[in-house]
Order: C-alpha cells, then structure tokens, then sequence
C-alpha cells in the first residue's frame, strides 16, 4: 500500500543548498514538492521584504515548510545591519509565526554563527548560544522565538561542502586558468558534505515526531581548514591545483571566526547519516 503524500514547500528554492533540496524532494514520488519565493518559476510568490501581504491562508495546505531564505553573508549583515535584520528576524520571524498558526512544520536553517568564537569549546545541540556576528544574533533571534514549539526544528549548519560551493568552485576555476589559488589560514569548520544535509532533512521529513528535540547540529566529525580541503582535492586529481597560503588580517576574521567548532550529539544516536571519514566522502563527492 503506497503512503500518503507529504506536501513539503521550500522558501528559498534559488539558494545554494535549497537547489539540492529541489532536486531531491522532485524524486521523492511521496512528496508534493511546492516552491515558495520570487522566481517565475515558483509555485507561490513571496516576497519577504513584503511579508504583510503574504496571503498565509494557502500554508493550509501544507505539512512541511523548509525555511531556507536568508541574507547569509556576514559581511552584509554587518555593514546593512538594518536590512539584514528586516530580512532575517523580522521577515522570517513573521512567516514562520504565521505558518506554526496553520500547523506547519517548519525547518529551519540557522548557522553554527549561534555559537561563540571559542576555539577550546565544541559546542553541542546543548550549548549555549552566545553569538559575537550579527549573522550568528539573527539566527539565535529565530532559534530563541520558537524554540519550545514541537512544530519548529532548526538546522545549525556548519559550512557545507559540495563540487559546486563557494570555495570548491573557487580552487577549481585556478586549476581551469592555470592559477594559484590563494588559500586562506588559520581558518577551521566541522565541514559537512551536501549529501548529508539533504539526507538529513529527507529523514527529519519521514521521522519528525522520533527526534523530540528543537535543534540539530549539522556537521562533520573532523575539525577542517580549507587547507585542508584543496590537499584533499588535490590527492584526487591528476592534475594539481597549485596555491599559496594567505593569512588573513584581523578585519577577514571580525564577522567570520576562525575557529568554530561544533559537534551532534543525535547524528549518530539516530544513525541519520553515513559514518565514513572526510577523505572518504571527498572522494564521494568528486565522482559524482
């Protein structure tokens, strides 16, 4: 007997992570999947500059909401604080109240910037939260609102790894042009790779009342530097990619620690994802 679909809507479809989500959730024939945003190609249009207008009656039609619109670079949400904070607490803030009144469940996607830059504490899904960015105060201002509701769960993503991210799209552009990427360090995550933050959020979509907690820490086992990350790559390559160490002065590091490193406890208590180390699932993701 085939399940009853789910209807899950993504707000955000265009962004990084959320392009995955699409293109997962667009297989999955047991989800109606409904995009939400300002692309012609979306579903419903909104516009959370204008999140007043929003008509949040047609949310009655849906079981999941992944909240994945944001202003995410710091340096933005620092030097436009005013617009940031329009966008990322008082815009979020007021979809997801109004979504939760119409009993949607929602995910959404906060940042390990809730956590202090501490480079002797890993914090965990039962750390405090006390960020020092302005990015990492307008996460916690969401995680804080809703936490206690059993509708609400946030992702705290550490930076998240995949063939077409910032950084990978960066060093391989060198390789291409014949370039020295210019890496820069000290600079350390608990990266995780895409795959498993979208295996994630599929298991939260099928197992939401089995994890009874608000939060989740999304990251990798191994504290990684992007160092670190060009010497894996470049164990994979025929062809090197050549660089040079860049260390940073201290403006780099003012909205952007240097060192944050957190850590699940539920990860792999719910053997949500696959626990192989970071060189294994580099070269996963290279032969993709």
């Amino acid at each position: 007997m085939d399940m009853k679909k789910i209807t899950v809507a993504i707000v955000g479809s265009s962004g990084y992570i959320a392009k995955y989500l699409v293109n997962m959730l667009t297989k999955d024939k047991n989800i109606n999947l409904i995009k939400i945003g300002r692309r012609v190609t979306d579903d419903i249009f909104f516009d959370i500059s204008l999140v007043k207008n929003f008509d949040y009656e047609v949310l009655y039609n849906l079981d999941y909401i992944i909240f994945a619109a944001a202003i995410s670079s710091p340096d933005i949400c620092e030097k436009d604080f005013i617009h940031a904070w329009n966008i990322n607490v008082k815009g979020t803030g007021h979809f997801i109240e109004n979504a939760l009144a119409r009993n949607c469940r929602i995910i959404f996607f906060s940042s390990d910037a809730v956590f202090a830059n501490d480079s002797n504490e890993i914090f965990t899904e039962l750390s405090k939260t006390n960020p020092k960015t302005s990015y990492g105060k307008m996460k916690k201002s969401i995680e804080d609102r809703f936490i206690n509701n059993k509708n609400f769960k946030s992702l705290r993503l550490s930076y998240v790894i995949s063939k077409n991210d910032k950084y990978m799209t960066y060093i391989f552009s060198c390789l291409n042009n014949n370039s020295i990427a210019e890496i820069y360090h000290p600079f350390y995550r608990n990266c995780i790779f895409i795959d498993d933050v979208i295996k994630t959020i599929q298991w939260l979509l099928y197992h939401w009342n089995e994890y009874p907690y608000s939060v989740l820490n999304l990251a990798g086992k191994e504290l990684i530097s992007r160092l670190r990350i060009i010497d894996e790559v470049n164990r994979f390559l025929d062809k090197k990619i050549l660089y040079k160490i860049i260390h940073p002065n201290k403006d780099f590091y003012k909205n952007r620690p240097q060192i944050t490193q957190i850590k699940s406890i539920y990860l792999d208590m719910y053997k949500i994802i696959e626990n192989i180390n970071f060189s294994e699932k580099m070269k996963k993701e290279l032969r993709k």
